[in-house]
């Protein structure tokens, strides 16, 4: 067990603030859970996050021993688009898992980020190291990847409180009615099929923004700006929309000659948690994306 008493600077404040300040690469919602489960403890006593500490009151406090990484090192192909000593941007090919689960257990990306880069954040898990957000399989483009503690809490606040921005490139199948709308509404697991998700009435609330950038006989290129960050969110709004990505074989389907949904990740800002500094990237579709635009041209 650790132990610190409050101080006169910290008299009157939450205790869940204060040890916030005090351990910083620790997030609010994790504190939150450790005071929760009895692992922070007020004078030896359990209490609520939002409990207001005084002067001279002893924290108590005991932190889960750091496992080791259960994924092996492994050399990936994929692009480093920016690294510093804090975080890596990296451009994610399509078909690159982003980290091991019960059917893939290696060549993913975290695979490969164990290669080459010798420390990574820990918040994340065992399997997850370095892994403030994900890409889906067949979704390419940008991801930044902590490389320590202090680094992954600050992006992940940033993504949870939308400063962190995130813009994706995708092909729709036909074409809209608008040119630019909102998609919002409540995602959840698909009562049919627990891989997929759906638009629901419960779950987890979500909000898309869509502009057509051209559009084709057939099909419109689409910029999807991410509000929120759910699991399928693009790919499942697509399909609200009666217009899911083309190639996308689980919410619309395959295509012959691609390997996958035309989505890609183009554009990331986010401010520098060291710095401060607002950093911006972008990058251009992939060749095989293009290519298939350009047949829908000559068409």
């Amino acid at each position: 067990m650790r132990e610190f008493l409050i101080d006169e600077s910290e008299h009157k404040k939450r205790l869940d603030l204060v040890f916030n300040a005090r351990e910083p690469s620790f997030s609010r919602a994790h504190i939150k859970k450790l005071i929760e489960e009895g692992k922070i403890l007020l004078n030896d006593k359990q209490v609520k996050a939002g409990e207001v500490v005084k002067a001279g009151q002893k924290v108590t406090y005991e932190l889960d021993e750091v496992k080791p990484l259960d994924a092996t090192a492994e050399d990936v192909d994929f692009e480093i688009v920016y690294e510093d000593d804090d975080l890596i941007v990296i451009n994610k090919p399509q078909g690159l898992v982003v980290h091991p689960c019960s059917s893939t257990k290696n060549g993913t990306l975290v695979n490969g980020l164990l290669y080459r880069i010798k420390d990574l954040s820990g918040i994340n898990g065992v399997l997850r190291p370095g892994i403030v957000h994900r890409l889906d399989k067949n979704t390419s483009g940008l991801m930044v990847v902590a490389k320590n503690d202090f680094a992954h809490v600050s992006l992940a606040e940033q993504i949870k409180n939308k400063t962190c921005a995130r813009k994706y490139l995708a092909l729709l199948d036909g074409n809209l009615k608008n040119d630019e709308g909102d998609i919002e509404g409540y995602i959840d697991r698909s009562k049919s099929d627990r891989k997929k998700m759906a638009v629901s009435d419960k779950g987890k609330y979500a909000v898309t923004h869509y502009k057509v950038i051209k559009r084709f006989t057939t099909a419109c290129l689409v910029e999807f700006a991410l509000k929120t960050g759910r699991t399928h969110q693009i790919r499942v709004h697509a399909k609200q929309l009666s217009h899911p990505v083309v190639g996308d074989d689980v919410y619309g389907k395959a295509v012959k000659g691609l390997n996958g949904q035309l989505l890609h990740s183009y554009f990331l800002t986010f401010i520098h948690p060291r710095t401060n500094k607002e950093l911006h990237f972008e990058i251009p579709l992939p060749e095989y994306f293009e290519n298939y635009l350009t047949k829908l041209k000559e068409q």
